[in-house]
């Protein structure tokens, strides 16, 4: 049979991202039991040779590994706590987004009941869950991800060790989505701004992406200045930048367009002006950012 030598594995939690979960396990042939509070949700998984569990409990004694991705921790705990006796000796990996110190207290109250913990974060859409180029990441004990490692590709061949401390994963989910969530409000705005003038999302995208390609180089030099507390602006300094931008901001304004994600930007622009920045290049925000009562 397909799974006979695979490891038995449980999810809890179907939502999209859980069921594409439990779906790669069981593409892999992995024996795989599911759990979820509204119980249709696993019908499609049934249908493809899941088991679905009628309890939590009854979920958990059947894998040796235990996936759990809910809406958050609160969640998670809600779910988890009382199974703490059925967890201990097995593996729990929580792909759960949340915070880190979250994750930590997670991880705390795991090794308190003896239960095996990695914390974990996934980097990409539900389409591409199961697929070589998804990206997760996990943190906890070495030796517990070097055991399950070759369990876990089955969710992504990307998958990325980040160390021993479990607020590691979601710290790095948050940074990454925030960059997301900022590009995707800047993107829109552009769209809007060009299509204030009736041009086509379709029409300008093909710029986007060209310019969206710059950005790697770029990158490397910002994060070599941070990294040395150094801002060159003899390529183009913070003041000029932020004429630029009140450019963008008078053009939006005269569209009738909501600049305030924009606005926000300059606003750390101006501050980071008054504290003599003026001259240095745009990397010099970060000392707004990191110190923001200044």
């Amino acid at each position: 049979m397909a799974g006979e030598n695979r490891m038995p594995v449980t999810v809890i939690g179907l939502g999209a991202m859980g069921q594409a979960l439990a779906g790669a396990f069981l593409d892999a042939g992995h024996p795989t039991t599911v759990w979820n509070r509204s119980a249709h949700k696993a019908d499609a998984l049934v249908a493809r040779g899941a088991v679905r569990a009628g309890t939590p409990a009854e979920a958990v004694r059947a894998g040796g590994l235990v996936v759990v991705c809910v809406v958050d921790y609160a969640a998670s705990q809600a779910i988890l706590g009382p199974l703490a006796a059925e967890l201990a000796g097995r593996v729990l990996v929580n792909l759960t987004s949340d915070t880190p110190e979250r994750a930590r207290e997670a991880a705390a109250w795991a090794a308190e009941h003896g239960i095996d913990y990695l914390d974990g974060a996934i980097m990409v859409p539900v389409p591409v869950i199961g697929s070589p180029q998804a990206l997760l990441f996990y943190s906890g004990p070495r030796e517990v991800f070097e055991a399950q490692e070759a369990t876990l590709r089955a969710l992504g061949g990307n998958s990325r060790y980040l160390g021993a401390d479990h607020g590691v994963a979601p710290l790095y989910d948050l940074a990454l989505l925030g960059l997301f969530y900022s590009s995707m409000a800047a993107m829109l705005h552009s769209l809007a701004l060009v299509g204030a003038d009736k041009v086509t999302a379709k029409e300008f995208l093909p710029y986007i992406k060209e310019f969206l390609a710059l950005l790697p180089a770029i990158a490397d030099q910002v994060a070599d200045g941070i990294d040395n507390r150094d801002y060159p602006g003899d390529l183009g300094n913070l003041a000029m930048e932020a004429a630029g931008v009140d450019h963008i901001l008078e053009a939006s304004e005269t569209r009738g367009l909501d600049s305030e994600p924009l606005a926000a930007v300059r606003a750390l622009m101006g501050r980071a002006i008054a504290q003599g920045h003026g001259g240095d290049g745009f990397a010099s925000v970060i000392e707004v950012l990191e110190r923001p009562s200044v």
